[in-house]
C-alpha cells in the first residue's frame, strides 16, 4: 500500500529501543535521543524500527553479549569476516544469530528505502562508534556492531543516536 506523502520522504531505519519500545537485552527501552525529532520523523512516516535481536528470536530480556577475538580490535567487521564472535556473558556463542540478524535487517532497509540508519551505539549488533570490549566489564573502545559494519558494507549510512541532528541537516541538504 504506497503512500502518496512519503514520495521522495527518505526513510529512516531505527532501533526500536530509542523510540520507546522495551526490546533491550535487559527489558528496557533507551529512550533520550532527540524526542521532538522523533516526533516529527514519526509523523511524517519515516521510521521503520527494528531490534536486530528480536527480530530473529532473541528473548527479552536476555543475557549481555558482546564482540570477542581478535584482540583488542574486534568488531563487527570482523564478525562478518568470521575473524571474531558474539558470545554471551554466560559463555553462549550466538554469532549465527547476529549474522542472520545483520542479513535480515539489511534486507529490511533495502526492500523499505532506508539509506539512513539511527542505532543505538555501544551495542554488538548496532554500536557505530563504540561497543563494549568483549570483557563484559563495562568498558568499551571504538568500533561498529554486526548489524551497522553490515549495512554500511550494504551502502547504508549508519548515525548514532546523538547524531540526529547531523543526520537532520543530511536530509535537509538531500
Amino acid at each position: 500500500m504506497a503512500d502518496d506523502s512519503l514520495l521522495g520522504m527518505e526513510r529512516i531505519l531505527i532501533s526500536a529501543c530509542l523510540i520507546g519500545q522495551p526490546v533491550r537485552y535487559d527489558g528496557a527501552a533507551k529512550t533520550g535521543a532527540d524526542p521532538a525529532l522523533l516526533a516529527r520523523w514519526r509523523a511524517e512516516g519515516r521510521l521503520v524500527p527494528v531490534c536486530p535481536e528480536v527480530a530473529v528470536g532473541f528473548p527479552t530480556p536476555r543475557p549481555p553479549a558482546e564482540i570477542a577475538g581478535r584482540g583488542e580490535e574486534a568488531d563487527g567487521r570482523d564478525v562478518l569476516d568470521g575473524l571474531a564472535r558474539v558470545v554471551e556473558a554466560t559463555g553462549t556463542d550466538v554469532t549465527a544469530q547476529y549474522l542472520r540478524a545483520a542479513q535480515e535487517t539489511v534486507a529490511l532497509a533495502t526492500a523499505r528505502g532506508c539509506r539512513h540508519a539511527v542505532l543505538t551505539d555501544g551495542s554488538p549488533s548496532c554500536g557505530s562508534g563504540f561497543i563494549y570490549d568483549g570483557s563484559f566489564s563495562g568498558a568499551t573502545r571504538p568500533g561498529m556492531g554486526v548489524v551497522t559494519a553490515a549495512l554500511r558494507a550494504a551502502g547504508v549510512r549508519v548515525w548514532a543516536q546523538g547524531e540526529m541532528a547531523q543526520l537532520e541537516a543530511a536530509l535537509a541538504e538531500g
